[in-house]
């Protein structure tokens, strides 16, 4: 298991890391369907994996200078208070894993197919298309109890939604790595606590976390590295991709 969890970091985060994706999204069918991971137990594992494996990414855009920003601030303080509350109605509440798959195949595929037609026939870009700090910020809190509830990084959700309205993939990748980064710790210890309080299997899965983290941070930092030589229509097209990609794997679990 410790191999595959390796070898899954690493091939997962070397193609999402370019345009701000941590790769937990993938990873989540992956530790369910699998291997097997208990419920809610898989959580904090795919929080343990983005604790792991965001510096690795991380470091090579601060050596960039492109961590710094106000979209990286405006996430943070969107993101972190919604993973508590998040992380509270995963352990005391439970929602159904079909619930979630059928909200992230409805959301994302069409954002991702939007994304894909957006790139290949482009409008004009205009100044009102960006979100506002506000809206911003209120995206990122209800990614943050996404998050907290299911371990998923933001950036899957965050980076199309952002990039499709008129952000470039170079400012938006950094900015939702970091958010995820700072969210996955802050609900790793949130877990940490509510396990105390809590019956069940609220730990993570410590081997398969550190393994996939292990092969994360290796791979999100070649993956931002690659980044600056990517063309911008090729990084919203695999950010559409992407979208479109999970929406669909999503979909067709509902189905089976």
């Amino acid at each position: 298991m410790g191999l595959l969890g390796l070898t899954a970091g690493l091939l997962i985060s070397v193609v999402t890391a370019p345009v701000g994706v941590s790769g937990a999204v993938f990873l989540l069918p992956v530790q369910v369907s699998v291997l097997g991971v208990p419920s809610p137990a898989v959580t904090p594992t795919n929080l343990l994996y983005n604790v792991v494996a965001g510096p690795g990414a991380l470091l090579r855009y601060w050596r960039a200078g492109r961590l710094a920003g106000p979209l990286t601030r405006l996430l943070i303080a969107g993101t972190v208070p919604g993973v508590i509350v998040g992380a509270v109605i995963r352990v005391f509440a439970v929602p159904g894993p079909q619930v979630f798959r059928l909200l992230i195949a409805v959301l994302l595929l069409p954002l991702g197919v939007w994304l894909w037609l957006r790139t290949v026939r482009p409008t004009p870009p205009r100044a009102r298309d960006l979100p506002s700090a506000r809206a911003t910020t209120a995206l990122a809190l209800a990614v943050g109890v996404a998050g907290g509830i299911y371990g998923i990084g933001g950036g899957s959700l965050l980076g199309p939604i952002l990039v499709g309205r008129g952000a470039p993939v170079a400012t938006v990748a950094p900015a939702a790595l970091a958010s995820t980064f700072v969210t996955s710790v802050v609900g790793a210890a949130t877990y940490a606590l509510l396990s105390l309080a809590a019956s069940g299997e609220v730990a993570p899965d410590w081997l398969l976390g550190l393994s996939c983290g292990a092969g994360g941070l290796l791979g999100g930092y070649l993956g931002a590295h690659l980044q600056p030589h990517l063309p911008e229509t090729a990084l919203r097209l695999l950010l559409g991709t992407l979208a479109a990609g999970i929406g669909a794997l999503y979909a067709v679990q509902i189905l089976h």
